[in-house]
């Protein structure tokens, strides 16, 4: 019994040595804002069929940095067609250092599609360590759960940065 626990602990660390090789995504960048892509998913496809298999999802925004606070400017919610469904934010957020939000999507809002995806912006007064800003999608049904995280993607920086 304690050599299956020991073969499975040795099974864990081969996967995860080779799904994120050491130091992937480690090193430290540094900025003083960006326009962020964060790719959500209201939905995946299952079986022969392509059914769709619906997902909730919280888009978080964590500021890693040890001492500066950010400021989130714009956080919007688009459809598969880039259309806005929802502005999330009326004014700035500031988030303190190692501060962190999040921005929830039922399970059983569609709206935005399988190509849905948020629009992040944020700014610091000086250059920071840059925000983790990802999505966590979760659903269940029939005893079956499926999760997974979507990492954002850099496309621009704000005005003036």
């Amino acid at each position: 019994m304690a050599a299956r626990g020991f073969i499975a602990g040795i099974v864990l660390w081969v996967v995860t040595a080779i799904c994120n090789p050491a130091g992937a995504g480690a090193e430290a960048r540094l900025s003083k804002g960006q326009i962020l892509y964060v790719p959500v998913y209201s939905h995946v496809y299952t079986g022969d069929r392509a059914l769709p298999f619906n997902l909730a999802a919280t888009m978080g925004i964590r500021n890693i940095d040890l001492t500066n606070p950010i400021t989130v400017t714009r956080v919007t919610y688009h459809d598969s067609k880039g259309r806005l469904v929802k502005r999330f934010l009326s004014g700035p957020l500031t988030l303190p250092p190692q501060g962190s939000t999040s921005f929830y999507l039922k399970e059983r809002d569609t709206s935005g599609g399988f190509g849905a995806h948020f629009i992040v912006e944020w700014e610091a007064p000086r250059e920071i360590n840059e925000p983790i800003v990802e999505s966590v999608m979760i659903g269940a049904r029939s005893g079956q759960g499926i999760s997974f995280v979507s990492p954002g993607r850099e496309i621009g920086t704000p005005a003036g940065r």
